[in-house]
């Protein structure tokens, strides 16, 4: 065991000599790293192909410049990545993100999370990420088709239906999906399984955009089922108000729970009676508005500014899905306080390692993002399945393959849990259960 802990200390070690500056990166892997110490060690082949440091450094980095003209007339230049992480148990898969704060350290951080996540779905599909720091807020439409047409100039160079097919991640929704699909096509011909989130016209599947949000609540349903409890009654805290924390809210509301927040980046919205995802979608996915303006249209509903994740009220379960690291210790100590026994990310990576321990401390059963918010990648696959067959799936047969897919991840976690005596640790489990996939396809394709 301890020569399995010199092992990961080594790793780490190289990673804070190599990438010292990448925090984030740091973050993702240096968790996952501890969690493997028990698979290391019944699987000690793992340590002497040195598995590891394999596993931590990308196949491929790909950073690009991004000229585009503003509708003043004006240039400007952006930065544009595309990570290619893991291929070994299939063609890298993962979303772009168009945001602000979009750097080297976060694409290869949400590269690395997404190995383990397409290795649960069951599916075969490798981990990559991309994006840029352009931020498509505030943009007109024509601004962003021509970010969007200088984007894919370059990136339709290392990517393709059997090599690298990207999605949709923060955003990037249906209208960036779109213009990206039409100058890829422009450039290379019409191969319409070589982006998936694509419009339902150009080869996209029905039940992508509710994916994530119904998925996160198929894996939450699980676990509490897990436990000999029901979600139907349940209170619930959600932050966001994006795709995901909208579709969450809808299924939620199906099997019985109640949501009582939203959130945005500006603050939140707090209803004891219970929030209408139809006016969410009207303000955030119509009329791109703020989720103040919810207050202004619900009588029993009230705005406050800052952070959900500071409001002190009663609730069962907590389902963050704004974005990384947007629950600290101290945060995580007032979700403990307010009673909640279960927490599952619809965002990647939203609870930092400080409050992660806050909830293991507090007998908090905790669903990591690249578990429970594997529904989106996995409904990509399924379109990408539907791609090849020119075929074009019912709502219902996607969303049947979606719940059984959640409901399977929750399944591996648990089993690797007590496969290796984790207490109910579904984080380990998850971790172990990802990596042993990957790690036998890469030992099986030799020095890869």
């Amino acid at each position: 065991m301890s020569n399995v802990k010199e092992y990961i200390n080594t790793i780490k070690n190289d990673i804070q000599r190599r990438d010292p500056n990448e925090t984030e990166f740091q973050e993702a892997v240096f968790a996952v790293l501890d969690s493997l110490e028990p698979t290391l060690t019944a699987n000690p082949q793992y340590v002497d192909d040195n598995l590891l440091a394999r596993l931590v450094e990308p196949e491929r980095v790909i950073q690009f410049r991004v000229p585009w003209e503003s509708d003043d007339g004006k240039f400007h230049v952006n930065r544009g990545f595309r990570v290619q992480f893991n291929s070994a148990i299939g063609p890298y898969k993962g979303g772009l993100r168009l945001h602000p704060t979009v750097n080297l350290s976060i694409v290869k951080f949400l590269g690395f999370e997404q190995i383990l996540k397409n290795s649960l779905t069951g599916l075969p599909i490798g981990g990559a990420k991309g994006g840029s720091d352009f931020d498509p807020k505030g943009k007109s439409d024509a601004e962003v088709m021509r970010f969007c047409q200088s984007f894919m100039t370059e990136l339709q160079r290392h990517i393709g239906p059997d090599l690298d097919i990207p999605a949709g991640d923060i955003g990037v929704g249906a209208r960036e999906i779109g213009y990206l699909f039409g100058a890829y096509k422009r450039l290379q011909g019409y191969q319409n399984g070589v982006l998936t989130g694509k419009g339902l016209t150009f080869g996209g599947s029905l039940a992508r955009t509710e994916a994530t949000g119904f998925g996160l609540l198929y894996y939450t349903n699980a676990m509490i089922k897990a436990q000999g409890d029901s979600l139907a009654g349940k209170t619930i805290k959600i932050s966001g108000a994006g795709n995901v924390a909208i579709y969450a809210t809808q299924k939620a509301e199906e099997l019985g729970a109640k949501v009582v927040t939203v959130s945005d980046s500006n603050g939140y919205i707090y209803d004891p009676h219970g929030i209408d995802y139809k006016i969410v979608k009207q303000i955030k996915e119509v009329e791109r508005g703020r989720i103040s303006e919810y207050a202004k249209r619900v009588s029993t509903a009230e705005y406050r500014e800052g952070s959900v994740w500071d409001l002190d009220i009663k609730y069962d379960v907590a389902l963050p899905c704004a974005t990384q690291n947007e629950i600290d210790q101290k945060q995580a100590e007032i979700i403990a306080r307010d009673g909640a026994k279960y927490i599952c990310e619809g965002a990647n990576m939203p609870s930092n390692a400080a409050a992660i321990n806050v909830y293991q401390e507090n007998g908090i059963l905790y669903g990591p993002g690249k578990a429970a918010n594997a529904g989106g990648v996995a409904v990509s696959a399924l379109e990408m399945s539907q791609n090849s067959e020119r075929l074009s799936w019912t709502f219902e047969k996607v969303d049947n393959y979606l719940k059984e897919i959640m409901e399977d991840i929750f399944a591996q976690s648990e089993e690797a849990d007590k496969k290796y005596h984790l207490d109910k640790d579904y984080q380990a489990g998850a971790n172990i259960a990802g990596f042993e996939k990957v790690a036998e396809a890469m030992t099986a394709q030799g020095l890869i």
